[in-house]
């Protein structure tokens, strides 16, 4: 079997959906696949599992294995991808960093049971800027969402303005990436941030007078009432400075929702 179309059947039963090298075993025989492997006679089979698996195991054996890859260049592709993707520079970029849950069903290497999503999982890091994808890490779920956050914001930032040294980034994320650690990277590399920030009594209570009045605008109208405010906070330990927090005084049929986030940006 060719390089050529080894790489190719593989690339393609995982982009239809065929992750496990064990559904070759079929697929070797489906002349659409051989078509889309450039197999030159069609009626023949293209490699089993256990080439194709030969093929990408490292360590086993140096004669079968010819696929290795440098981990620096595949991040940066992804980068130079958005990239390219641009015709001019872009006034702005906002990244929006997430975490999300591969379940897992077996019990693959690093598997870890994971209270929110209730499953045993993967915990990826995700970073977009729109629909396009900067980042994607896989991670066991036995650690904070926002772990080695910094490292992949740096990284990603430090290419863009080696295009763009002008451009404004703006982090955006939700509660789990409040961390002291990320703010203060973004503050000393000028970059502004605007992350969810976990409820807490102290919290409430400075708002209280904004949800008062959104109850009874509530009970006034039957419709949700919102009332916004903006004030400086800091965390008892976690936070080296005080910084601005906007919150939403928010009451609803089921009654309070109050929600904040921390940020850099200024009112302007």
């Amino acid at each position: 079997h060719r390089l050529v179309e080894m790489l190719s059947q593989r690339i393609s039963g995982l982009a239809l959906g065929y992750e496990d090298l064990n559904d070759h075993e079929q697929l070797r025989n489906d002349p659409l696949l051989g078509l889309l492997s450039g197999k030159r006679e069609l009626e023949e089979p293209l490699a089993g599992k256990s080439t194709l698996n030969r093929l990408e195991l490292v360590g086993r054996s140096q004669r079968y294995h010819k696929i290795s890859y440098s981990a620096e260049a595949i991040d940066r592709l992804l980068v130079d991808l958005f990239i390219e993707s641009h015709i001019a520079p872009p006034d702005q970029i906002v990244l929006d960093l997430d975490a999300t849950d591969i379940p897992l069903y077996g019990h693959q290497p690093e598997r870890f049971f994971h209270g929110y999503y209730d499953s045993y999982c993967y915990l990826p890091l995700y970073i977009f800027a729109g629909d396009q994808l900067l980042c994607a890490r896989l991670r066991p779920a036995n650690q904070d969402a926002a772990k080695g956050s910094v490292e992949e914001v740096s990284r990603i930032v430090e290419q863009l303005r080696q295009r763009w040294p002008e451009v404004k980034i703006v982090l955006r994320a939700d509660s789990g990436f409040c961390r002291e650690e990320l703010m203060v990277w973004c503050e000393q590399n000028h970059v502004d941030y605007v992350l969810g920030l976990a409820r807490n009594q102290r919290l409430a209570r400075i708002i209280g007078r904004e949800m008062q009045q959104a109850r009874l605008q509530h009970q006034t109208t039957g419709k949700a009432a919102r009332i916004f405010a903006e004030f400086s906070y800091r965390t008892h330990k976690s936070w080296s400075c005080s910084r601005r927090v906007v919150a939403k005084a928010e009451y609803l049929d089921k009654g309070e929702n109050p929600r904040f986030i921390v940020t850099s940006l200024t009112a302007d």
